[in-house]
Formats: C-alpha cells, structure tokens, sequence
C-alpha cells in the first residue's frame, strides 16, 4: 500500500525544473559580475539569528513574519531580510573591515506571509550595501542608482523606471503639518500604487488625519517634473525638509554623470519605503513593460541601523532584488529563454569492452574545461544526449580504439567524422 504523501513543496516555496534553475543560475552569476564590476565583496551571514538581533529594530509588521522558534534556551529566528543581518555583521567585524565597506550579499530569507501570487515564504534576495565609519558621502546613494541600471540592462530587462525620493523631506513636510503620526502615514503612503489615491485617503482620515490636512499631503505626493525647483518653492523651513531636498538634488545630478538615461529615472515622491529604519533616501524600480509585477528592486539609507548592535555609527546605503519573486513573475509571463536543458557540451559513450577509453577520454576533456559527461551504452546514450539536447556525442568502440580516434557526432545536423584527439579538441573549441 503507497502512502499518501503530498510530496508538493510547501505554499510559498519555490521549486525549479534543472533547466529553469540553469537560467536562475545565471540571473545570479550576472548580478554578481555586475557586484565585482562597482567593487562590492562578498559576504554570507547565518539564516538564523538571535530573535533579540533581528527584533531590535523592526515593525508591528515585520515581527509578525518572522519565524521564531525556540531550541533548548535559545531563542532563534529566521532571518526575514539580509540587511538587519549585515549590520550585526558590521558591527560584529568592525576592526577588521576596511570602509567604506561594499557588499554584493545573495541569499534566501524567510518571510511567515500568506502565500500567493508574487509572494513567497522562502525567497533569494540580491543585496548591494554600502557601510560608511561615522559618516557615508551621498553620492554613494547616487552609484546604488547606477548599479540598478546597470543591473537590470545586463538581466535584459532595458525598459525601466528607477524611482528615488528622500524621508527627510517626508518627514520634515510631515512637520510642517504639525504630524507626529509620521510613521503610520508614512506606511499608507508606501501602498498608494498598489490600493489607489482614494483608498490612501480614506486611510489617512481612519488614522484621524483631517480632510484638510489630506488634501495637502495629496497635493504634495502629486508634484511631478522639476520637483527639486517646485520642492524649494513651497518655502518649508523645517532643516530636515531643506537637507532631504539638498541630497535628492544631488543624486540626480550624479545620476546624470553616471550617463543614466532620463527615462529611466525620475524623484517621485510617493514613495516612502514602510520600514522604519530608512532615514534618507529610497528608491523603488519598475519595469515599464510589466507595472503589475510592482517594485523589482528596492532600498534606501539607513544611518542608524547599526546603533542597536554597537555605540559606533555606521550609516549605509543599499538595495534589495527579490530574485525569486522577479524570476517568477518572467517565467509567469513567459519572458525567459528556457532552452538549454544542460551545460554539458558533449557526452562519451563508450561501447562495450572499451568503458575505461570512454572514462579517459572524458576525464582528459574536462582538464581542457569541457563539460563531459560518459555513459556506456550507445542507444541509452543517443536517447539521453537528444532528451538533454546535447550537442555533440563522441563515441569509442573497438575501431576508434585500434586507430586511437574518436567517431563525433553532431546531434543537430547528424553528421559524423572521425577525429584524432588534438582535432577533436580543435572542433569542440569551435562548436
């Protein structure tokens, strides 16, 4: 009697087919070229933590998500994000770290949310970081645009529109109302492009926000083209309103020397970001083409992230690529070159009697860095190397043997030749 065994993954755990994981894979790797590319090193941190590390400085929301569990005395979580991780990190390697510290951190995290379309409880997330000591220029704010760009463009994915705002000049036109609610308007304003302006109004009078005063906020989030000119003629002379709109000034004149096209970026100020620990610029992504697949690729600065871990200061910059749930959103969509079902370039079979050739032969071929794979069986090998679509087969048996060549075959056109070693090197280097 088999057991009934719902052998599906859990809800909101995605699982890969190999040659759906092959193209995963190499979303990574071009993401990590493009790290190396602006200097960013790599890091690893644990998936679990201490739940008093990732706790110390979240949201109502955030600590509901987190997976938390207890082991013995130790209380443990799953880390939700990898940027609360990376500043305990900072502040545990703090002497041996040379800052401005960059960093390119790919890894899963864990989020206890109710699974569904775009949302997933495991997930990759690519984060690009930078930790200044005591103080970070803000023009490493603008170099996180380039490299979103940057990024992206090498993904394919060319249709873009970068976002950036500051919670500085939120904060600080917050003031100028007289709001000290700033954090819950804040999390409203944050969802204005998923539930629509009305739906925002409504939540900002259910939080007690006068219709007046909404109106203002309204009017505000909707100031568009030559924002920074318009920004400095609303004559608000909160400091932190005047320094967020020094900062986003001149991002986007640094963008414009990091040669970003005009289209592809822009100061929109509904965005907010809902965590609480980002202090000055933040940033969201949208690809043009596809608005329903929502922000692909999000951060912003947080100065005092690391004072819960250690009393220095390290201020950062950063931003976030939900990987998993972008390459999910392409595959729904059919936007991925799904194609090759293997890396391997060519398989050996070796026919009876002559197995060890076949295992000589590929091991000398994977010294040249050749992906080789040898089986010895000539139908089951024919059959495996056309469900694989492996390009070429090289087959040995007792007349390659005696004249010390090789039978080569290419499984696309089906012609066959006869090769010495140093010719059939010659012909895998080309094809």
């Amino acid at each position: 009697m088999k057991n009934n065994i719902n052998t599906q993954p859990m809800p909101g755990f995605m699982e890969l087919l190999p040659q759906q994981q092959m193209v995963f894979n190499n979303m990574i790797k071009t993401i990590r070229e493009v790290y190396e590319l602006y200097g960013f090193r790599p890091i690893e941190t644990p998936l679990l933590e201490r739940s008093e590390v990732l706790l110390a400085k979240g949201s109502g929301e955030t600590d509901k998500q987190i997976y938390r569990f207890k082991k013995g005395d130790a209380d443990i979580s799953l880390r939700f994000d990898l940027t609360v991780p990376l500043a305990r990190y900072v502040a545990n390697n703090q002497n041996d770290l040379v800052f401005p510290f960059k960093i390119g951190n790919i890894g899963k995290v864990y989020r206890g949310e109710k699974p569904q379309a775009g949302r997933f409880r495991e997930f990759y997330q690519c984060d690009f970081d930078v930790i200044g000591r005591e103080e970070l220029p803000i023009s490493y704010d603008a170099e996180i645009v380039a490299m979103i760009y940057q990024m992206f463009t090498k993904l394919g994915l060319n249709n873009l529109k970068i976002k950036i705002n500051n919670r500085k000049v939120l904060n600080g036109f917050f003031r100028s109302l007289s709001i000290s609610n700033s954090q819950d308007i804040l999390r409203i304003i944050d969802k204005i492009e998923k539930i629509g302006k009305g739906k925002v109004e409504e939540e900002l009078k259910g939080i007690g926000v006068s219709k007046d005063t909404v109106e203002k906020i309204l009017n505000f989030l909707n100031i568009k083209e030559d924002v920074v000119k318009k920004l400095k003629n609303l004559d608000i002379e909160d400091e932190e309103f005047k320094k967020g709109v020094e900062e986003l000034e001149y991002v986007q004149n640094q963008v414009e020397i990091f040669e970003i096209p005009k289209e592809a970026f822009e100061i929109d100020l509904t965005i907010a970001r809902g965590l609480d620990y980002y202090t000055g610029t933040v940033y969201e992504t949208i690809l043009n083409n596809y608005p329903n697949f929502g922000s692909v690729c999000s951060g912003g600065r947080y100065d005092n992230l690391t004072s819960f871990y250690t009393s220095n200061n390290y201020p950062g910059v950063g931003c976030s690529i939900g990987l998993t749930r972008l390459f999910d959103c392409l595959l729904k969509n059919n936007l991925l070159d799904i194609k090759t079902e293997t890396d391997t370039q060519l398989l050996v079979i070796g026919m009876d009697g002559y197995e060890n050739n076949a295992t000589k032969l590929g091991t000398d071929l994977r010294k040249e860095n050749i992906n080789t794979e040898v089986m010895n069986s000539l139908k089951n090998g024919l059959k495996y190397a056309n469900r694989l679509k492996i390009p070429i087969v090289v087959i040995i048996g007792e007349q390659e043997a005696k004249s010390n060549s090789f039978t080569v075959k290419d499984m696309n056109s089906g012609q066959q030749s006869t090769l010495k070693y140093d010719a059939l090197l010659k012909y895998l280097r080309a094809n």
